[in-house]
């Protein structure tokens, strides 16, 4: 008898993980947690507490040889992303990803093909396209509102920096931060990036710099179909969690302003004063991660295709790849350098 919900195993019980157990366990009917891992057993104890989970596991391999999990979330650290993949499309799981699949562009190709060879769907939680903001930008630009894009502005800069352990870990800046902006730039461009161009610094924090990465970057993308995008990226806007888009066309500009915890406006002597913009990357995009998991679980549930694939989360790397080659040569670098690189080490 096929079960009235899908039933979910969640791998890693940190910030995003605790946000989509408490989605799947309060705010999506068609779901629910069945089991949850994580290696830090006092997190779990808490978690399963909070949200009434009974089965917590410490090894996520034993999580995956339960018969009542139907699917995982990957919440955990990104280089245990492919093997968990790779140990779940072979029990038959279907697969939600956190970003990115993997740091290797060769392991990226791999998960995807695993995942194919098993049958399972796979959907990449790139979550900026399900903002509704965002959304409704996209949908002006399909609809042919602005004209043929031209020029996409994207700013993207965090409240600050975080910890060294996870700079060091992350894959560096393009990687962990701006591949959500590289994503998007595809997602409203409507067309592939052809040629990145990138500069970067560190002029935040030095420690980012001694752990060989940057911190302050300017990114220019070119796409097949003409059109540019210029994204901007730091670490540290000190007025909290920045991020607009702008699409320029040829028969217009639809622009998207920051979100903040009211609307209010003060007027006086001393200027026009407003609301800062939410805080950071769970407050702002809260809706999102809600709607990103369910359009998931309608797709399994309906058997319909992911909204956001793996090969969209291989052409993400790909660009985040590309503009680290930039950044570090000071040259512009095309995309088919970066596929031609894998293509030789497969």
């Amino acid at each position: 008898m096929k079960p009235s919900k899908l039933r979910f195993g969640v791998l890693g019980a940190g910030r995003i993980g605790k946000i989509h157990i408490g989605n799947l366990a309060n705010r999506i009917p068609g779901a629910e947690v069945a089991a949850v891992c994580d290696v830090d057993r006092a997190e779990l104890a808490a978690v399963a507490a909070q949200f009434g989970i009974e089965k917590t596991f410490t090894d996520y391999r034993e999580l995956l040889a339960l018969a009542e999990v139907d699917a995982v979330a990957i919440c955990a650290p990104t280089d245990q992303h492919y093997q968990m993949i790779v140990d779940a499309a072979a029990r038959g799981k279907q697969i939600f990803c956190e970003k990115p699949i993997d740091l290797s562009l060769a392991k990226v190709q791999a998960a995807n093909q695993d995942v194919a060879r098993c049958g399972v769907r796979m959907m990449v939680a790139f979550n900026r396209r399900f903002d509704p903001n965002f959304l409704k930008v996209r949908e002006t630009i399909a609809e042919g509102l602005v004209g043929q894009p031209q020029i996409l502005r994207i700013t993207s800069r965090d409240p600050g920096p975080p910890p060294e352990q996870y700079i060091r870990a992350s894959g560096g800046i393009f990687l962990d931060m701006t591949i959500h902006d590289f994503d998007m730039a595809r997602y409203l461009m409507g067309s592939e990036v052809a040629e990145v161009y990138a500069r970067a610094a560190v002029m935040v924090d030095p420690m980012i710099g001694k752990a060989g990465d940057w911190d302050t970057a300017v990114i220019t993308l070119t796409f097949d179909n003409g059109g540019f995008a210029v994204i901007d990226n730091s670490r540290k806007a000190v007025y909290g969690y920045d991020q607009r888009v702008e699409m320029f066309g040829s028969g217009g500009m639809v622009t998207v302003a920051n979100n903040t915890p009211d609307t209010h406006i003060l007027c006086d002597r001393a200027g026009i004063h407003t609301a800062l913009p939410l805080h950071f990357f769970l407050e702002r995009y809260a809706e999102s991660y809600l709607l990103e998991m369910r359009a998931f679980v309608d797709a399994v549930v309906n058997r319909k295709p992911v909204p956001v694939g793996g090969e969209d989360g291989f052409k993400a790397v790909v660009i985040a790849l590309a503009a680290g080659v930039s950044a570090r040569e000071n040259r512009p670098v095309k995309l088919s350098e970066i596929h031609q690189g894998v293509a030789t080490h497969a």
